[in-house]
């Protein structure tokens, strides 16, 4: 599965903020694009489409900045997919009107049509906050580690 870098940029985009808004701060754009080396100007884009798809809420003036518009335990991740890009989930022929015949016909129902129903299964059932949690459970990982030399 290829992903593009906008649906990408965009699920990194609202883990930082879920991340470092959690005393409630506001999160700048240009602290996120410097954290995760993103290009300023392509963010602002990406968290335009966020802001319509009602992921997260902007603030202006001092103190502005970016919020998750609701616990990251409530935002899925196939709605944050369906936003950025809504062709990921779809299925290979849906829009087409030919349908395939024959052996393409079997390899569609047999392989692809269940590939994609398994990753929406998935999909639909993870959560911004299981992807902060992995994120966090291999930061504490990695600070147990001791080094001898």
């Amino acid at each position: 599965m290829k992903i593009n870098t906008k649906v990408e940029l965009g699920i990194v985009a609202l883990a930082d903020i879920a991340i470092h808004s959690e005393e409630g701060k506001a999160v700048r754009s240009s602290d996120i694009a410097q954290r995760q080396n993103i290009s300023h100007k392509y963010l602002e884009q990406i968290l335009l489409i966020l802001r319509q798809g009602k992921f997260v809420r902007s603030h202006k003036g001092i103190h502005g900045g970016y919020h998750l518009s609701r616990p990251a335990n409530k935002i899925l991740l196939c709605d944050i997919l369906n936003t950025l890009d809504n062709n990921i989930l779809a299925n290979m022929y849906e829009k087409n009107d030919e349908q395939p015949d024959g052996i393409r016909a079997s390899v569609n129902n047999c392989l692809w049509s269940n590939l994609n129903s398994y990753m929406r299964q998935f999909i639909e059932k993870m959560t911004l906050e299981d992807l902060i949690k992995e994120y966090k459970q291999g930061l504490a990982e990695e600070q147990n580690y001791m080094y001898y030399i």
